[in-house]
């Protein structure tokens, strides 16, 4: 027990001293390996696990005990059956293998723009909700509420589940505790329009044919996606999870007309307040390299795809980086070559620290890669990425002080009150209770909008 609380004590120590600008004792190593996966990885039904995530935890332990990780090398997931099947979701449905699936449904029309404009919060709890989701019938209101109240009951039970195994996991191997969104997620708000309201082909023309209705919707949309993101906690150590989907999709001139502003304001204002973002960079940024070194200093960036010695030599010095080492190594090359090539990354990534290993992406099938190498691969990494001059300061260091929140629109509607709002209708209710009702408030409204991302 003893060597596990000095090997957590190491690895705490090394994700924060790249936090703090100091070169750690050696790159952590973060991987994360998906439900299904794992699942998969011992012989599991994926379809039961899924509907009893504790099925898992033998599953997790051995990968575990297998593959080696500075981080817990499970973080679940956020897509369950449970909660999508008793909302009669449209967008979220499980195949008969027992993947999520994500067919393309818009819950926005064209028509909706101005509603969305003018009232966001209204519009998704009226129109976009409703045709997403059919359980959430607001003809059938009694039926209504029992299908809600029953959806965020199976969230909560298997979020729980999954949280109890991670904890178990962190105790048991000595990980740098914390889950992988604890601190956490939220979308751009771009892509908060484009992924489940108005759907790939419905924002590809609205560019073309309504481009100040798109500006003005992420304008709309932006204290609903920046609120949702904002950690109970704020810490050094911890930062908002933020996949970046429709960029690389886009030409630069609409990138940078309509999904940029709003992305940068959203990021500068959580750096005023001491919060750090974690991005991934989905497919290919190169193009937009430039802008990425504009975000705040210490942004952790994931990439995909790329040139690490060009994202190095941009980026390096003031970002975090992250990701990049391809999975399809680990599937098609030996574990000889798997090593030679993963020193490669780090030969380029790792000088002057701000670095943390990580995949291009995670291994989804069991098939997707070859355990052999993968455990290699890992292991390599916590053996070569070694450095001789830790503690010496790293790169350019975070100030808060150097980012102003710009003013926006204020988060109101009917359907979200705050304490003072409840408290003028309800003059009578303790001010005791005022804790517990604004976390209530707060945690329907997370929820609500976890549906949407």
């Amino acid at each position: 027990m003893t060597d596990v609380k000095a090997l957590q004590q190491e690895r705490i120590k090394i994700y924060h001293d790249i936090y703090d600008n100091r070169i750690p004792k050696r790159v952590p190593v973060d991987i994360n390996l998906t439900f299904e996966f794992q699942t998969l990885s011992a012989g599991l039904n994926l379809s039961e696990v899924m509907w009893n995530p504790s099925l898992i935890e033998d599953a997790v332990d051995k990968i575990c005990q297998t593959v080696y990780s500075d981080k817990c090398p499970f973080g679940g997931t956020q897509r369950y059956p449970s909660f999508y099947q008793i909302l009669k979701s449209q967008s979220f449905k499980q195949a008969s293998n027992g993947f999520i699936q994500h067919p393309e449904v818009a819950g926005m029309l064209p028509e909706d723009y101005d509603y969305l404009i003018e009232k966001p919060y209204d519009c998704i709890l009226e129109r976009i909700i409703p045709r997403q989701y059919k359980a959430f019938n607001l003809e059938d209101p009694v039926n209504t509420a029992i299908s809600f109240t029953k959806s965020i009951l199976a969230y909560q039970n298997d979020n729980a589940q999954v949280e109890v195994i991670i904890n178990k996991m962190v105790e048991k191997y000595g990980y740098s505790p914390g889950g992988r969104y604890t601190g956490g997620i939220t979308s751009a708000p771009f892509d908060f329009l484009a992924d489940q309201l108005r759907g790939f082909k419905g924002i590809s023309m609205d560019i073309r044919r309504m481009p100040e209705k798109v500006a003005a919707a992420c304008d709309a949309l932006y204290p609903i996606v920046f609120k949702r993101g904002l950690p109970a906690q704020i810490s050094n150590y911890g930062d908002v999870f933020i996949p970046l989907h429709m960029p690389t999709f886009m030409r630069e001139k609409d990138f940078a007309k309509l999904w940029w502003p709003s992305f940068k304001r959203m990021v500068d204002e959580y750096a005023s307040m001491g919060i750090h973002c974690r991005i991934f960079c989905e497919d290919d940024w190169t193009r937009y390299l430039d802008y990425l070194y504009e975000l705040p200093t210490n942004t952790r960036i994931m990439f995909e795809y790329g040139d690490p010695k060009l994202i190095k030599e941009k980026l390096g010095k003031k970002h975090i980086i992250m990701g990049m080492y391809p999975i399809m190594s680990m599937k098609t090359k030996s574990k000889e070559e798997c090593v030679d090539e993963v020193k490669r990354y780090i030969d380029i990534l790792a000088p002057g620290g701000k670095y943390i290993f990580g995949f291009d992406k995670s291994p989804l099938f069991f098939t997707d890669v070859k355990m052999e190498c993968l455990c290699e691969v890992t292991e390599t990494v916590r053996n070569y990425a070694v450095y001789s001059n830790s503690g010496e300061t790293a790169g350019m260091k975070f100030n808060k002080e150097d980012y102003k929140a710009k003013p926006s629109r204020k988060l109101e509607s009917k359907y979200y009150k705050t304490w003072e709002q409840y408290k003028a209708v309800n003059p009578e209710v303790s001010d005791f209770g005022r804790e517990k009702l604004q976390n209530l408030e707060e945690t329907l409204f997370k929820y609500i909008t976890s549906l949407l991302i």
